[in-house]
This record gives structure tokens, sequence and C-alpha cells, in this order.
């Protein structure tokens, strides 16, 4: 295979592997549900050897299982599972933080972190906080966390990283649009901002510990967002992806 053929290949991979995990979050494949290699390549419109690569990955990510029978099914997670993915991204993203703080960042380094943080900073003084801006902030919160991550100047600590945030649920803006029409949902958002401010405080201070204990208590929020999302689910239209949950009953 020539070298544009295999760049064409990975391409189609990730094409169709996007596309199957829109369609599992957003609630259009339901828990349960089969997915066969011919299914996949009719929804993607992508050949069949790169869709057999797009379900493995998403084995990988823990969206579907292999079953006996051939073809993949949709996976339902407990509370736990979710809980414990959160909790494992803390961790990673602690780490980063402490490498950040311990091993130096320059002024210079840290200024997109600085600047990102300002664009926060605006958003969420704004109150009430309407469902466009708590959009925007998706994106700034996945921008300050990827920041911080490359701050630790360690590939291997950010290619895993990046594996457990792809987890169902544990990125770092897993939970804010279904919290964004919750009561607390200002007050999260501050406290939020608080972690992130104190985090930058500490990298620039160099504190590791303080840098690497803020940032797990911060992955907390998540779990905290799961437990308010779960208890509300009358607005399940803006976490469609709720729907992979298991109810306590099953």
């Amino acid at each position: 295979m020539s070298e544009r053929d295999t760049e064409r290949s990975v391409s189609q991979t990730v094409r169709a592997q996007l596309a199957l995990r829109d369609m599992i979050l957003s609630g259009r494949l339901r828990p349960g549900e089969r997915i066969s290699e011919l299914q996949a390549v009719d929804i993607t419109g992508v050949s069949r050897t790169p869709v057999r690569l797009a379900l493995v990955r998403l084995e990988d990510e823990g969206l579907l299982q292999a079953i006996p029978s051939g073809g993949f099914m949709v996976k339902a997670f407990t509370e736990r599972d979710i809980l414990d993915s959160i909790e494992l991204r803390g961790t990673l993203e602690g780490l980063a933080a402490r490498f950040a703080a311990e091993r130096g960042v320059s002024a210079r380094s840290l200024e997109p972190l600085k600047e990102c943080l300002a664009d926060l900073d605006q958003l969420v003084r704004q109150d009430p906080i309407s469902v466009e801006a708590f959009s925007a902030y998706v994106t700034m919160n996945a921008r300050f966390h990827a920041i911080l991550n490359e701050l630790s100047a360690s590939a291997p600590l950010i290619r895993e990283i990046d594996r457990v945030s792809a987890l169902p649920f544990a990125s770092p803006s897993a939970f804010v649009m279904a919290q964004s029409a919750l009561p607390e949902a200002h007050q999260i958002l501050l406290l939020g901002q608080d972690h992130h401010r104190i985090v930058v405080d500490a990298i620039e201070n160099r504190e590791g510990a303080r840098a690497e204990a803020v940032m797990r208590e911060h992955s907390r929020l998540a779990a905290r967002n799961l437990r308010l999302a779960v208890r509300n689910r009358t607005h399940l239209e803006l976490m469609p992806a709720l729907a992979l949950l298991k109810s306590s009953a099953e």
C-alpha cells in the first residue's frame, strides 16, 4: 500500500469512528443494539476495512462490545463505570499539572493558558448564563485542559489522558450541557473556574503538590454533574447520551 493509500485509509477510519461515535452519544444507536460491519458501511459511507478498524477503536473506547455471533453491540454503563473513568482522568490530569509545576513553565509558555482563563472569566461572569454561553464554555474549557496537559511536556502522559478522555462521559466537559439547565449551574461553573485559577497560580509558583490536588478535585465536579444530570432527567434532550446509563433498577 502506498503512503497516500495509507493516509486515505486512516482518514476514512477516523471519519467512520467519529460518525459512529456521534450516533451512539446522540442516542440514535441505543444500548444493546447490534451493529454489523455492513450496517456501519451503510451508515458511514466508508469501505469495510476502515469501518472494521473504526469499530475496533470504539470497542477500545468502551462504547461497543464485540459479540460472539459477529459484529458489535452498543454498551450500557453503570454510574460506577462513569465515576471510575472520571476519577482516572482526574488522576492523570493532576499528574500533568504536577509535572508542569515541577518541571517549570516559562512565562511565555504559560500565556496561552492565562488568556484562556481570562476568556472563561468573561463567560462565567454572566448571570444567568445562556445555553449559547454554555456551548461556548464547552469549547473554551476543552482548550484550557488541552493547553494544561501540553504544559506537562510528557508525550506518554498526554497520550494516556487523550485515551481516558475518550471513555464515555470522562471528558472535562462531558456534563456541561446537561448542567446548563440546572439551578446549580452558575455556582458549579464559578467553582470550576476557581479551580482553573488556582492551578494556573500553582503552576506559575512551581507548587506541584498543590497543582495536582486541585486538578484531582476539579475532576470531581464532573462526578457531581453526573449525579445532578441523572437526578434531573427532565433535560435529557441536552444530553441524550445519558440513555446509555443503566438505571439503578437494572
